[in-house]
């Protein structure tokens, strides 16, 4: 029996009888799941939080009920004479002798509890309340909770504290837009709501906390994807002082290794597999690639050098072999449709016979020296499939990426029910923007591999010591070892444009603290939401979280975001402009 409170409207929870309380008085109290009538007896279905109890209404038993109202009711606990084995209490079930309507259920429900997965999103998110009655949330949540806790005794266990990090911040410069909150008391000025812990974590370092963790809400204002909730997020974040990237590493490894065993029943095996960004890019065109999937990327740009295929002129090229069997015209076709759905020219492939020819498709535009030189890269065989994208370097990668992901659902590649995990290491620290200048490309904070000096040298070439761990595709966590050192933090900024007095600043308290002696640190963040629903084996992150927003960074239950009063915004020295 789960530890409820034993009181006038209840004195078990409504998934603890068994055939030994057979006999005993009992009060049941929760919500009307399903109410079925046979003859003059009626079969109500009784849900709380912890499971369901068939209750029996005599014949002479007059009241009222609707689905979803809230009832306590007394009775004796007798054995079913027709059992459902389905039920964990399908072997009982109570007959009423009292009831009392607690909360009367006095609208028309506007969906389905049960199905409530299959509604409309904003219908779903407007009533959300409803939609966390039916199990498969009340699943989650309890997870959800689980989960939370198992984190913080493993945490706990390992000698980190939790710290709780400030909600109001400054804006920082990098990374995704804040959310920002204006201040009263400071006409014009304004505080962030923090995209991550990062800044204090590191202060907490400097502050002589030897290890920290802290299931920490995390504020981006970003576009929604099904992986990415569009307003807030909660983050495992720890940080070491005294510590290398090994460290991080070993201890989420642990950490997660004892999640999955405990979760999923699946520990994975340490130490996780490692890519560089160099060998993930070349490999994947992805540098969260989803290694269930056997497929690899080859660059064949040099083999058509001098090609007279329209398509393969000027571009850079790549290609995947798969082998596809006898599939015929329609799937290539489809492919093809796919691929132009999003934003690519086009697909061409050439499809490997028997006799190691190259038929249909672009063959008769490739030669047999450059076929020979497929062969010898590719190692294709007898009824293989040679795809190849062809555009602008950015964009085949792109193209190359959704292409791969696309073959292993198609060709059914992918263990649905494994999971594989893999760091990403040794990341560029710089890249070239939108308007080719040099910016960060990960986090401004990390350390680079290299003295300054040789970053300067060559700033697009340098690494940085920045770790992703990737879980079937999935960007599950992101550190870095820490640069602690001001001087070197300076010429690091400069490089990215940005000059000292931007990072005295921007980044006063990180800065300062540094120049009175600050240990070598590193740590990470991981996703909290992203890890739920890698458990769940759900597609979207807002399954697996209590109240979501949707796609359009709204919340159809509150209605937020808002309009406020003008008292409110004169107030916070507001004034809205309108076009």
């Amino acid at each position: 029996m789960n530890n409820i409170a034993i009181n006038k409207y209840r004195t078990i929870d409504c998934g603890s009888l068994r055939l030994t309380d057979v006999g005993k008085q009992h009060t049941l109290a929760g919500f009307v799941d399903t109410i079925r009538k046979l003859g003059g007896i009626t079969f109500v279905v009784l849900r709380d939080f912890y499971g369901k109890t068939q209750v029996i209404l005599p014949e002479n038993f007059s009241i009222e009920l609707n689905k979803e109202d809230v009832i306590s009711v007394s009775g004796k606990v007798r054995e079913r004479s027709s059992k459902n084995p389905n039920m964990p209490t399908g072997d009982i079930e109570l007959v009423a002798e009292k009831i009392e309507i607690l909360g009367k259920c006095e609208n028309v429900l506007p969906f389905e509890i049960k199905s409530s997965q299959d509604v409309n999103e904003d219908l779903r998110l407007k009533y959300r309340y409803l939609d966390l009655r039916a199990d498969y949330n009340k699943e989650m949540l309890k997870l959800r909770s689980d989960l939370m806790l198992y984190v913080r005794n493993f945490m706990n266990e390992l000698g980190f504290i939790e710290v709780q990090t400030p909600i109001l911040t400054a804006s920082s410069p990098e990374g995704a837009r804040d959310f920002l909150v204006p201040s009263r008391l400071n006409p014009g000025k304004f505080y962030a709501l923090p995209q991550a812990p990062q800044q204090f974590k590191q202060l907490l370092m400097t502050s002589g906390v030897d290890k920290y963790f802290q299931i920490a809400p995390c504020f981006r204002d970003e576009d929604a994807r099904a992986d990415r909730s569009p307003t807030e997020f909660y983050q495992i974040d720890m940080e070491m002082a005294f510590a290398t990237q090994e460290d991080v590493f070993k201890v989420m490894e642990s950490l997660y290794a004892s999640i999955f065993e405990k979760f999923a029943g699946k520990r994975p095996q340490t130490p996780f597999a490692r890519l560089t960004y160099e060998e993930a890019m070349r490999d994947y065109c992805s540098d969260k690639p989803d290694l269930r999937n056997p497929l690899k990327v080859a660059d064949v740009t040099e083999i058509f050098a001098n090609s007279e295929f329209n398509a393969f002129k000027s571009n850079t090229i790549k290609a995947i072999k798969a082998n596809c069997g006898d599939y015929g015209r329609k799937f290539y076709d489809s492919l093809t449709e796919f691929l132009k759905g999003r934003e690519a020219k086009g697909l061409a492939y050439v499809h490997v016979n028997n006799n190691l020819e190259f038929e249909t498709g672009i063959s008769k535009f490739i030669s047999e020296q450059e076929k020979q030189k497929l062969a010898k890269l590719l190692k294709f065989k007898a009824n293989d499939t040679i795809f190849f994208v062809a555009d602008k370097k950015d964009k085949v990668i792109k193209f190359a990426d959704v292409l791969r992901q696309e073959l292993g659902k198609r060709l059914k590649l992918i263990d649905e029910n494994a999971y594989n995990f893999v760091w990403i290491v040794d990341f560029p620290f710089f890249e070239l923007d939108d308007d080719g200048k040099i910016a960060f490309s990960h986090n401004p904070f990390s350390l680079p591999q290299a003295d300054i000096e040789e970053v300067k040298k060559d700033p697009l070439n340098a690494k940085a010591y920045q770790y992703d761990l990737v879980i079937n595709g999935y960007e599950s966590l992101s550190g870095a070892v820490r640069n602690h050192k001001p001087d070197l933090m300076v010429e690091l900024f400069k490089l990215a444009g940005y000059d000292k007095q931007v990072v005295e600043n921007k980044f006063p308290a990180l800065y300062n603290a540094f120049s009175y002696g600050a240990p070598p640190h590193c740590g990470s963040g991981a996703g909290f939401d992203r890890l739920m629903m890698l458990l769940t084996h759900n597609e979207f992150i807002r399954d697996v979280i209590a109240f979501p927003m949707n796609k359009n960074g709204c919340d159809p239950l509150t209605n937020a975001p808002n309009t406020v009063d003008d008292k409110l915004l004169k107030d916070v020295h507001i004034k809205i402009i309108k076009d």
